[in-house]
C-alpha cells in the first residue's frame, strides 16, 4: 500500500471513528436507567443465545467476578436467567429473558427516535445524501466487522 493509500486509509479510519464515537456518545447520554455494560451484555445474550458466564466475561472484556455480579443484577431485575446446558446438565448458561429483550427493544426504539430528532435539522438534499451514504457504508462496515470476528478479533466490546 502506497503512502497516498495509507494516508487515505488513516483518514477514512479517523472519520469513521469520529462518526461512531460522536453518535454513540450522543445516544448513550440518555442512558434510560441502563448503563453501557448492562446493555452490551444483554445485547450479546440476545444475539448469541445462552452462553457460559466465562464466555460472556471474555467477550465483554470483564473480569469473571464482575460478570458474576452483573449477571446476578440482571437476574434480580428479571432481565436474564440461568438455564441448563442442553447437552450437559451440569453446566449453567446465562440467557436473556423476554423482559431483557423488551428492554433492549425499548432502548433501540428510543435511540432511533433521538437520531430521528437530530435528522429533522437536515435539508431534504442532506437527508438524501445521508440515506445514500448509509445504504453504501452499512453493508461495508458489517463485512469489515464479520471479517474481524472470523480472524479472531471480537472487536465488539464496550467502546474505549
Amino acid at each position: 500500500m502506497g503512502e497516498t493509500s495509507g494516508e487515505s486509509l488513516r483518514e477514512v479510519a479517523e472519520d469513521l471513528n469520529a462518526l461512531a464515537t460522536g453518535l454513540l456518545r450522543y445516544l448513550l447520554s440518555d442512558r434510560q436507567n441502563v448503563n453501557l455494560t448492562t446493555a452490551s451484555a444483554l445485547s450479546r445474550l440476545e444475539q448469541e443465545g445462552p452462553i457460559r458466564l466465562t464466555a460472556l466475561a471474555a467477550a465483554e472484556g470483564l473480569a469473571q467476578p464482575s460478570t458474576t455480579a452483573l449477571v446476578q443484577r440482571l437476574e434480580e431485575q428479571g432481565l436474564a436467567s440461568r438455564v441448563t446446558h442442553p447437552q450437559d446438565g451440569r453446566v449453567r448458561l446465562v440467557a436473556i429473558t423476554d423482559a431483557g429483550r423488551a428492554l433492549l427493544a425499548q432502548r433501540r426504539h428510543a435511540q432511533c427516535a433521538r437520531t430521528a430528532v437530530l435528522m429533522t435539522a437536515l435539508s431534504e438534499q442532506d437527508m438524501r445524501a445521508l440515506g445514500d451514504a448509509m445504504r453504501t457504508a452499512l453493508p461495508i462496515v458489517r463485512r469489515m466487522i464479520q471479517a474481524a470476528r472470523r480472524s479472531g478479533d471480537p472487536g465488539d466490546g464496550p467502546p474505549s
